[in-house]
C-alpha cells in the first residue's frame, strides 16, 4: 500500500474507532481524530490506567504532585482520551472495531 492509499483510508475512517497495526508490530487502538500529509493522530483511550500511569496528568504547581487531590489516585481534570501520533510511513493495517 502506497502514501496515498494510506492517507485516503485514514480519512474515509475519520471519526471512527479503529485498530491500528504499525510495520515494527505495535498495534493501538483509538478514535481517528485527525490526519495530515504525514501523520495520523488517535485519540487513544486511558479511562482504565492504574493511578501510577495518571500522574503524568496531575496539573502542574498541584500541591499533592505524587498522590493527587484529595485522596491517591485521584486526578483533578482527568482526561478521557490521550493523543497519539503515528508516522503514516509506518501504517501496516487499519481496521474498524465496535465499540458499545
Amino acid at each position: 500500500m502506497n502514501h496515498p492509499e494510506k492517507h485516503e483510508i485514514c480519512i474515509n475512517h475519520m471519526h471512527r474507532y479503529v485498530s491500528v497495526t504499525m510495520d515494527n508490530g505495535a498495534m493501538y487502538d483509538g478514535i481517528v481524530e485527525h490526519v495530515d500529509g504525514d501523520h495520523l493522530y488517535l485519540a487513544v483511550p486511558i479511562g482504565g490506567a492504574e493511578p501510577e500511569q495518571m500522574r503524568a496528568f496531575v496539573p502542574f504547581g498541584s500541591p499533592f504532585p505524587f498522590y493527587g487531590f484529595p485522596y491517591p489516585g485521584y486526578v483533578f481534570g482527568r482526561r478521557r482520551f490521550a493523543r497519539q501520533v503515528l508516522p503514516l510511513a509506518g501504517l501496516l493495517a487499519l481496521s474498524l472495531l465496535p465499540y458499545y
